[in-house]
């Protein structure tokens, strides 16, 4: 993992919650008990990350600290492990974009191409503060490969066409509908199932059935049944050799 480091100079000497998030707040640590409020330490930076434009400056973690009787040390370890938590500014609109191998494969090396043309390197953010980017790991869409995420919505089954048009419309401030950007619902196939299609499935035909599909034929010649015992074979320790007197010593 890389070396992460706070920017100082960006997150200025103070933060504060905006008062609708004080609701959040109170919800998360009421789900533990009073000595173990320190629980709550991933929750309060996500929800301080939101409030501070996309990112986590040190005001906000030594806040969250304070709120949670945490020394400051065991915030920022927290802060600099999860690779949710972004410790320098980022655009209105930050794309995550998957990296790994099904991504890979599936053609994110060209999504990287469109996200380094039309924004810049990574982290950078652009001059008008709507568009940021960054390589992580797995966002678990790998059967939508490859895929962004970006500020909260997954954007799956893109091209380099269908990416370069989302971020135009984010940075003109038109709406973007996420989700799979092909003919497909969710993780169905394209052009719709192909499977399961039949009617009297679903209308009620099927339910007359009395016996189970597939299963083994009858043979066709019936076996006669064994009657008595069959022959058995002559035993084969009848012939023993018996010890005789020279075989015994004096």
């Amino acid at each position: 993992m890389a070396l992460r480091r706070f920017d100082i100079e960006a997150g200025g000497t103070t933060f504060a919650f905006k008062p609708e998030t004080e609701e959040k707040i109170a919800f998360w640590r009421g789900k533990y008990p009073a000595d173990k409020q320190r629980s709550a330490v991933i929750p309060l930076l996500w929800l301080a990350q939101k409030d501070n434009g996309g990112w986590l400056s040190e005001p906000a973690m030594r806040l969250v600290a304070d709120m949670l009787e945490m020394p400051y040390i065991r915030v920022y370890e927290v802060a600099t492990f999860y690779t949710m938590f972004r410790l320098q500014p980022v655009g209105k609109f930050h794309v995550q974009l998957c990296g790994t191998t099904p991504c890979q494969l599936r053609g994110a090396e060209a999504l990287k191409e469109v996200c380094t043309k039309e924004i810049g390197k990574a982290m950078f953010v652009t001059d008008d503060q709507r568009l940021s980017w960054e390589e992580v790991e797995c966002l678990g869409a790998c059967v939508n490969a490859p895929m962004v995420q970006i500020n909260d919505d997954y954007f799956e089954d893109l091209t380099a066409e269908s990416l370069s048009q989302i971020l135009g419309r984010l940075r003109h401030g038109a709406e973007v509908t996420p989700g799979p950007q092909v003919d497909r619902v969710n993780s169905a196939p394209e052009g719709g199932t192909t499977v399961l299609s039949d009617p009297a499935l679903f209308d009620g035909s099927k339910t007359g059935m009395t016996a189970l599909p597939n299963l083994p034929q009858p043979p066709s010649v019936t076996t006669p049944e064994a009657t008595g015992k069959p022959d058995a074979a002559a035993p084969t320790n009848t012939k023993r050799e018996e010890p005789s007197s020279k075989d015994v010593k004096e």
